[in-house]
């Protein structure tokens, strides 16, 4: 039996609108190359979408979808969130609302010729 809180991360699915975070890993170095300490390190505000729920219903009961997806990299205020152990691996459950924004990546465009 798993201790009270701990669940396999492929049995967890949020419930309604809430996402299922991981926190993206900050550099533990400064651009100049001083290793900073983990006691005076900030939690970063960057993470990638694990799981997402179905989404809230509206007037007439139809699901509205969530607008962000597994997978997808996000990034999320300071102290949004409930931080939750899952398959002893710390995650955050967030509301949909508590998501500032989706970070996509630009693929470099090949020149023509």
């Amino acid at each position: 039996m798993q201790p009270k809180g701990e669940q396999d991360v492929a049995s967890f699915r949020p419930l309604h609108d809430r996402v299922l975070v991981k926190r993206v890993k900050e550099e533990e170095k400064t651009k100049g190359g001083i290793i900073i300490p983990e006691t005076a390190q900030e939690k970063p505000q960057e993470g990638e979408v694990v799981a997402v729920g179905p989404g809230t219903r509206d007037e007439d009961g139809e699901y509205i979808k969530l607008d962000v997806k597994a997978g997808d990299r996000i990034l999320f205020g300071k102290w949004s969130g409930t931080e939750v152990k899952v398959d002893g691996e710390e995650l955050l459950i967030m509301k949909e609302s508590d998501i500032l924004g989706v970070i996509e990546t630009k693929k470099a465009k090949k020149d023509a010729a």
